[in-house]
């Protein structure tokens, strides 16, 4: 299944390379709606809350009201994944707060599945060079996604999984890295970081993995 992005930044939607450098930015909130209206899951991420650099509350809850969101970016607590339910996401995604120093927080995750239950909640494990990164793909931990799979898997229903390494390049992803994460969780499965062509979306959708496409969509390279 496809799932289109939509990223949020100084209240535009944007893309961005390598989650760093600018390369398309709108205020035509409406015509991305609209477009993705269709869809049974889109995925938004608000990339100011993701860096502590404010937040776009607002748009969320708009994009929310309007859209079947699966909403990330910046929620490190219990009460903000709530809160973020109670603004219309479906399921909420935590990444960077999983982690203490080079490990998997299996207390905070224990106490997250408990209080909101599994099926409400995606884990975000982000490789870049083999190992786990985190802080905004600034700081690779000790950990491979895989291990990190492993440990988080009791606890949340859904993993989206970003090949770091490719983000935003069209250059295609890496199949391989995917169907490695595939064989290591029976729970369902979300890959994203340079997925450009229908070709790779049928391969993913084969192995019984969702992808998240944005950089291939906002530029029309990937037709749907």
């Amino acid at each position: 299944m496809l799932i289109p992005s939509i990223d949020l930044q100084g209240g535009r939607i944007v893309q961005l390379v390598q989650g760093e450098r600018l390369a398309i930015e709108t205020h035509d909130f409406q015509k991305w709606i609209d477009r993705f209206a269709s869809y049974p899951k889109v995925q938004l991420i608000d990339l100011d809350a993701a860096k502590n650099a404010g937040t776009n509350e607002a748009l969320v809850s708009r994009i929310c009201g309007e859209l079947p969101c699966r909403v990330g970016g910046g929620i490190r607590t219990i009460e903000r994944a709530t809160a973020i339910l109670e603004r219309g996401a479906r399921k909420v995604i935590l990444g960077s707060s999983l982690f203490a120093g080079d490990a998997v927080n299996v207390d905070f995750a224990r106490s997250l599945s408990d209080q909101l239950g599994p099926e409400r909640l995606i884990a975000a494990v982000d490789g870049k060079g083999g190992k786990v990164v985190v802080n905004g793909w600034r700081t690779a931990l000790a950990v491979t996604p895989a291990e990190a799979i492993r440990a988080l898997e009791p606890f949340f229903g859904e993993f989206l999984y970003t090949h770091v390494d490719l983000e935003g390049l069209m250059r295609g992803t890496d199949i391989n890295a995917i169907r490695t994460l595939r064989a290591s969780t029976s729970r369902a499965l979300t890959a994203a970081g340079g997925i450009t062509t229908h070709e790779e979306i049928a391969q993913l959708d084969a192995m019984g993995v969702d992808a998240v496409v944005g950089m291939a969509l906002y530029t029309g390279k990937l037709e749907v």
